[in-house]
Order: C-alpha cells, then sequence, then structure tokens
C-alpha cells in the first residue's frame, strides 16, 4: 500500500469517525443547524473521498458489486495494513 493510498484510507476513517459523532450528537440535538450543516459537509466529503478511493485503488466495500473476479481480495486485509507506521499531521 502505497502512501498516497494510506492518505486517503486515514482520511476516510477520520471523517467516518466525524459522521458517527454527529450523528449521535444531532439524536439529541435535532435541531442544532451548525451540526446540521457540519453533518452535511463531513457527509458530501465522506462520498466523495469514497469515490476518489474506490476510483483509483477499487471498492472499499462489497455491497453492490457484481463483477467477478472479486477485485477486493487483490489488496492488503484489513488486519494486513500497518497503520502505526504512517503518521500523517
Amino acid at each position: 500500500m502505497d502512501s498516497n493510498q494510506m492518505k486517503l484510507l486515514q482520511d476516510l476513517m477520520e471523517v467516518g469517525f466525524s459522521l458517527v459523532e454527529t450523528n449521535l450528537y444531532l439524536d439529541t440535538h435535532p435541531t442544532d443547524e451548525r451540526a446540521l450543516m457540519l453533518h452535511n459537509t463531513l457527509s458530501k466529503k465522506y462520498k466523495d473521498l469514497t469515490t476518489l478511493y474506490s476510483s483509483k485503488y477499487g471498492p472499499l466495500t462489497y455491497t453492490g458489486m457484481s463483477m467477478c473476479p472479486w477485485e477486493y481480495i487483490q489488496g492488503p486485509w484489513p488486519w494486513d495494513i500497518e497503520y502505526e507506521k504512517c503518521r500523517y499531521d
């Protein structure tokens, strides 16, 4: 896995985490306009990052795939990635 792929994957994980957090916050504060705007911005960013990642490196999930052979088996499995080696500031 090259450094660009690792950076993109890290960005996806960060935005995904933030989406979960804003979603949980909005469960208890549904009228918070700033939080809603942030969540919508993060949702768009996550979609854009997912599209970019998939176009460069293949699918992130198997859902919706109907092509054989499966492309995702060519890359490293999540437990094979050494996340500690790639720290980005």
